[in-house]
C-alpha cells in the first residue's frame, strides 16, 4: 500500500502515490492520495496501520510530501518567513512483537476558514486562531489519549509535533508541563513542511540514534481542515 499525504498536488489524476508505484515498479499495491490538511500525515498513517492490522496489506509506505513554495504569498510576512517544501516517508509493517499503537484523530470543518488554499490561490492563515486552536485542542488531545492508555507524559520519551510555529509548539510543551527536550523540533533549519514535517523529523530521530527499542513516542498533527490527531507508538 501506498498512501501520500500532501495539500499541495497540482494533478487530481493520476494521484502521486500512483506515480510513486510506477516509478518504484510495485505491480500489486493499493495506492491512495489524501487531503487531510497539515496533519494529513497523521491520517495516513493511521489508515496505513489499520489495513495491516486488518491483514490486508503486509507493508505500507506512507509518504508526506509538500511544494509551499508554488501557493506562499512572498508578501505574507507570517507565513512566508516558515513556510517550505520537504518530503518524508515512512516504511511500516505487521511484527510478531506486541507493541503498543494507539490513535486520537478529531476533525472540526466549522473552523476551517481558519486556514485555506485554492489550487489557484495562496495559504491564508488567521494567525491567532491557529495558535489558540493548535495549544489548547491539541493538549486536550494529547491528555485524552494518555487517559486511554494509561499512561502519564514521563512514560513517553518524546512527542513528535507537525513543525507548525516553535512559539506554538513552546507553549504546547509548556501547558503539558514537559522540558522543551521532550518536543522534538527541527523548524529552525527544515521550516513548516506541512505534511511532511513529521516524517522528515522522525528519520532525523532514527538518524541520530535518539529512538531506541521499546521507547514510547507520540506523533502530534494539527492544521488545516480543521484536522488534529494524536498516535501513540512503541518503537
Amino acid at each position: 500500500m501506498i498512501i501520500v499525504a500532501t495539500t499541495s498536488t497540482d494533478k487530481l489524476m493520476p494521484g502521486i502515490s500512483y506515480i510513486v508505484q510506477k516509478e518504484l515498479q510495485i505491480k500489486k499495491c493499493i495506492c491512495m492520495d489524501i487531503l487531510a490538511g497539515c496533519s494529513g500525515y497523521i491520517n495516513a498513517f493511521d489508515i496505513a496501520r489499520n489495513y495491516i492490522a486488518l491483514g490486508k496489506v503486509n507493508y505500507a509506505l506512507v509518504i508526506g510530501c509538500e511544494v509551499l513554495s508554488n501557493y506562499t504569498n512572498v508578501d505574507d510576512f507570517g507565513t512566508a518567513i516558515i513556510l517550505s517544501d520537504g518530503a518524508g516517508a515512512t516504511l511500516i509493517g505487521k511484527i510478531k512483537e506486541e507493541k503498543i499503537y494507539s490513535s486520537l484523530l478529531e476533525s472540526d470543518g466549522q473552523k476551517g476558514e481558519i486556514l485555506t488554499c485554492t489550487s489557484n490561490d495562496k495559504i491564508k492563515m488567521e494567525g491567532k486562531a491557529i495558535y489558540k486552536y493548535a495549544v489548547t485542542d491539541t493538549v486536550k488531545n494529547v491528555i485524552q489519549l494518555l487517559e486511554d492508555n494509561n499512561l502519564t507524559l514521563e512514560q513517553i520519551k518524546y512527542i513528535v509535533p507537525h513543525q507548525s510555529n516553535i512559539r506554538i509548539m513552546q507553549a504546547i510543551a509548556q501547558r503539558l508541563k514537559i522540558p522543551e527536550g521532550k518536543m522534538y523540533t527541527n523548524i529552525k533549519e527544515i521550516g513548516n513542511t506541512f505534511c511532511a514535517s513529521i516524517p522528515i523529523a522522525l528519520n532525523e530521530m532514527f538518524e541520530k540514534g535518539l529512538l531506541q527499542k521499546n521507547d514510547k513516542i507520540i506523533l502530534l498533527g494539527y492544521g488545516g481542515g480543521l484536522n488534529l490527531g494524536s498516535i501513540l507508538i512503541e518503537i
